[in-house]
């Protein structure tokens, strides 16, 4: 009777499968603030010391293509959090905001299986829980760090937890990287930026919160290790979206919303493989429900990785994400942002700009929107600063262009040729035929993921609150 009665128990909470602790797996998530693809050891970094990430990869799966909903945090770490995308979830969409307590999330659903759950540092946000409906944070209860939670959790009881670190996100002390033994001649420069001594000191800076945001995880790894747990812990690393700088962060190209992703799992799945298949992070709460045996909810658009890893069968051949508001930078009164939205492909990047008249990372003139700095959605920086500075430089002017000035209604991307997305040949006639079914893929899964930009009362999204404070202006570069 007492056998029978936990079996029902079990089947309650959707873990009729997993009828021990030793197979239901724990789950460890770090996620870094900003970090993008591909600053890191594993994927070639000449300048990245990233020993923890690349020693997941070595002992796990690589993936290659993995993108993020959105390349803001706030709707990056909810569409992480629900596994759904970021345009379905209201006013989480935006940077600054909410996330409704109707959305629920993996950490509350294995909760509600038996997990014990926790996070530390940053997981959601950065928002306002208290207009959503929510007392907590939907990653569980705030530990000071994760030795904490584990002293904490209940013997024998299988967790889940968000180890959340605010690395590499701005600002940075400058030649920090420099300092540390970085030589910023190393760093891989995006090509969108000028080759100037700035900015290789300002990514060089970058890599030394990537390389200290490395080191904490694996001193976590290390404690798990010593609880014997190690093994039988799915260990997820990744970022939130690209990196904070000029054509990056706030923006729809590889530099904004590709990052790293790497996963570690001995009990289940076969070491040192790597996967070119196109990864979203939404699909990330459906892989941790999967894997506790737990029912993945009717909601979640996001698609479990659990075959992929455990058989290496292919997954995705294209993936979707897209833009609302980051920070209110446009004109006076409008607190609404640069809607966008993408399909990226093996071959091609398409953006679809829903609202070309304005200014794609904000506008210049700072004192006309009454805001602290020009081009908001950019965060303040010395790149940033010194392409601003150094705009009239015939050296400079692409890189300024290609940040800061205004975009047409569609991009399109021929990566075969471009990688590096500089070049738009949306206009060019032998283009047209790839154009035309990019739109037409793209439109489709907008409107069977009920995105309201083409359903109708995507406006609504410029409306919602921000609850962020006001940004400080741009310090000059002198250098």
């Amino acid at each position: 009777m007492r056998t029978r009665t936990l079996i029902v128990a079990l089947v309650a909470l959707g873990c009729a499968s997993r009828l021990t602790a030793a197979d239901r797996p724990n789950v460890f998530f770090a996620i870094a603030d900003d970090w993008g693809y591909p600053f890191a050891g594993a994927y070639d970094d000449p300048a990245a010391k990233t020993p923890t990430f690349d020693r997941v990869a070595r002992e796990g799966v690589l993936f290659t293509r993995a993108f993020a909903s959105s390349p803001s945090c706030t709707p990056s770490r909810a569409a992480i959090l629900t596994g759904q995308f970021h345009w379905r979830l209201e006013e989480s969409a935006n940077l600054w905001s909410t996330l409704q307590a109707k959305f629920k999330t993996y950490p509350e659903l294995l909760h509600d299986a038996g997990y014990a759950v926790g996070h530390s540092r940053k997981a959601w946000g950065p928002g306002r829980l208290g207009p959503g409906g929510r007392t907590q944070d939907p990653s569980g209860p705030t530990f000071k760090n994760f030795g904490a939670f584990l002293k904490a959790r209940p013997k024998g009881t299988p967790f889940c937890f968000w180890f959340g670190s605010s690395d590499p996100h701005r600002p940075y002390v400058w030649q920090s990287g420099r300092k540390s033994g970085i030589d910023p001649a190393k760093v891989r420069l995006p090509s969108c930026l000028p080759d100037r001594e700035t900015v290789r000191d300002d990514v060089a800076d970058y890599l030394f919160e990537v390389e200290r945001f490395d080191r904490e995880v694996g001193e976590a790894l290390a404690l798990l290790k010593e609880t014997g747990e190690l093994d039988n812990t799915i260990v997820v690393v990744t970022g939130d979206h690209g990196m904070p700088f000029p054509r990056g962060k706030s923006n729809l190209y590889d530099l904004g919303t590709r990052v790293p992703l790497a996963v570690r799992w001995p009990a289940k799945i076969k070491a040192g493989r790597t996967a070119d298949d196109f990864v979203s992070l939404t699909d990330l709460a459906p892989t941790f429900l999967e894997a506790a045996g737990v029912k993945v909810p009717d909601d979640v658009t996001g698609k479990s990785l659990v075959e992929v890893l455990t058989t290496g069968k292919a997954g995705r051949d294209h993936v979707i994400y897209g833009k609302e508001r980051h920070v209110p930078s446009q004109e006076k009164g409008n607190l609404g942002g640069y809607p966008s939205r993408a399909i990226r492909t093996t071959d091609f990047l398409y953006i679809r700009n829903f609202k070309p008249d304005l200014w794609p990372n904000g506008i210049p003139d700072a004192a006309k929107a009454q805001i602290a700095n020009s081009f908001a959605d950019c965060d303040n920086g010395p790149t940033k600063s010194f392409l601003i500075e150094h705009k009239d430089d015939p050296e400079v002017r692409r890189s300024y262009d290609l940040a800061f000035a205004k975009r047409p209604a569609e991009e399109l991307y021929d990566l075969r040729k471009d990688p590096d997305q500089l070049t738009n040949v949306a206009d060019r006639p032998e283009y047209a035929k790839a154009l035309g079914e990019l739109r037409e893929k793209l439109t489709a899964e907008l409107k069977a993921t009920k995105d309201p930009r083409v359903l109708g009362g995507g406006d609504q999204f410029d409306r919602y609150p921000y609850y962020g404070g006001r940004q400080k202006p741009p310090k000059k570069t002198g250098r």
